[in-house]
């Protein structure tokens, strides 16, 4: 059994089916092992036990009677706590929601139960899920499983500690600024950030809210490449309203090896400038690409500055989060506005700008970004995906400082500004584009890195395909040596 700790759920979905391993023992398996090392990671925060055994054996008694529920039918899962589970707490983190009992539901909770997985838990996430790290004054600190004086990263930081640990055979999360894509950079895990709005984020918001959050999406995490591809066409899918007319047609990927992809590289910016122990890695997995035979451009761009990007950027994602905030919270960044200067680009600035960002000035920045998205279109006929890094660096010890501009991260050395590792997240949040986050190595220190793989508009299996291809190369997900 303890091979299965770290399997693939594509694997274990095979077990089920052939009738090599059971859904009850599969789930008992996980608990197992979660029962041993969540106590020192503290990634799994609310269980729903009793309910998924009772699931397990319903599963293991379709299957005697020549049944099977879906794409994940018997598989043991966590998600993050923000998704709403009928019958369990939704708190996003907030002392003000710790009695919030979700009544139904979310559509991606639906989606996995109507393919047939188990769910058994929900996982840590930081207040108002707003954190590169993850902790809560709820739930506590979440650990990195390769080292636990450090982050897994966030606001999916639960869901990555788990899978890396080997603690559940796959995972939901979400992203709106690299929420998905840091946690499996930091924690050694893949994470796919969808096409915006291929999967309905209904049942992923505060309590009470129905509308989208622009930008904002969910998506799969997982230990392998190819358990991405299986989640999210479980997941994708129309919602309630769409449903009458609209049908989710996912494209294959465009290629099919790795050395018949066309390839551009954006590998630095002195917005977010890289540690060596990063670069190194991404480094060599380019070189790994050019050897393969595929044509890689370094200097290709979509006709917009670094600059201009993250700024776009910024404001855009801080009007969409400004939805989530109290009254008094809004006040106090009016406030905050009245006051900036022009050259003022911190981050707090950042936030003030675009929490209080006028209707009209926010059409003339969708449509900037719409014009955008455009030039990506074009920029992806000539391309098949962008490689960039995720994050300056391996995952950073906790950093609980109240003050998020005192807050820091080292860099070569060096101690940079913590919000810069929003810049590569940026390029694909931005614009609606898919991106995964794929494993390629260890630093020195024994620390996971990954790259961030983007690319066109709805075409989600490219970009995950290219990370499957790419870990038969270079290796993809390893076990922290603790757990394994």
């Amino acid at each position: 059994m303890n091979d299965r700790a770290f399997a693939s759920a594509t694997e274990l979905t095979n077990e089920i089916r052939d009738r090599r391993i059971g859904c009850v023992a599969l789930l008992d398996f996980y608990l197992a092992r979660a029962e041993r090392h969540n106590p020192t990671l503290n990634a799994i925060i609310v269980w729903q036990i009793d309910q998924a055994r009772e699931r397990a054996r319903a599963a293991d008694d379709a299957l005697a009677r020549g049944e099977r529920w879906g794409l994940l039918h018997g598989i043991p899962m966590t998600v993050k706590e923000s998704f709403n589970v009928a019958g369990l707490p939704t708190t996003f983190g907030n002392p003000l929601w710790k009695d919030n009992i979700a009544a139904d539901n979310a559509f991606l909770i639906d989606r996995l139960l109507q393919a047939g997985a188990i769910v058994f838990g929900k996982t840590n996430v930081p207040y108002m899920l707003a954190d590169a790290q993850s902790y809560n004054d709820i739930y506590g600190t979440t650990n990195n499983p390769w080292d636990l004086t450090r982050s897994p990263g966030g606001s999916s930081g639960g869901e990555a500690a788990t899978l890396a640990a080997g603690l559940s055979g796959l995972g939901a999360g979400s992203d709106i600024a690299g929420s998905l894509r840091n946690p499996a950079h930091y924690s050694g895990v893949y994470g796919h950030k969808p096409t915006w709005g291929l999967i309905s984020t209904r049942g992923h918001a505060p309590p009470g809210i129905l509308t989208p959050t622009d930008i904002s999406v969910v998506g799969p995490m997982a230990r392998h490449a190819e358990d991405l591809d299986l989640a999210l066409r479980a997941l994708a899918g129309p919602d309630l309203l769409q449903r009458a007319a609209w049908r989710v047609e996912l494209p294959p990927p465009r290629r099919r090896r790795l050395g018949e992809f066309s390839v551009a590289v954006w590998a630095s910016s002195p917005l977010c400038r890289i540690d060596t122990s990063v670069s190194d890695l991404f480094d060599r997995a380019i070189d790994t690409v050019v050897r393969a035979g595929a044509t890689v451009d370094d200097a290709a761009r979509p006709g917009i500055g670094d600059e201009e990007h993250h700024r776009l950027f910024m404001l855009l994602l801080r009007a969409a989060t400004a939805s989530r905030m109290r009254d008094e919270d809004f006040a106090r960044q009016q406030e905050i506005a009245a006051t900036l200067s022009d050259d003022d680009m911190s981050d707090r600035a950042a936030v003030a700008r675009g929490a209080t960002l006028l209707h009209r000035a926010w059409g003339t920045a969708n449509e900037a970004r719409t014009k955008l998205r455009y030039n990506w279109h074009e920029f992806f006929k000539r391309f098949d995906v962008l490689l960039t890094p995720v994050a300056a660096s391996a995952a950073f010890p906790h950093d609980h400082n109240a003050d998020r501009d005192e807050r820091t991260v080292k860099v070569n050395g060096r101690s940079v500004p913590y919000a810069e590792q929003l810049f590569f997240a940026g390029l694909a949040s931005l614009s609606y584009l898919p991106a995964t986050a794929a494993p390629i190595g260890l630093t020195g220190e024994g620390l996971p890195v990954g790259l961030q793989i983007i690319g066109p508009e709805g075409e989600d299996p490219t970009t995950i395909e290219f990370a499957r291809l790419l870990a038969a190369e270079i290796g993809g997900f390893v076990p922290p040596p603790a757990y394994n």
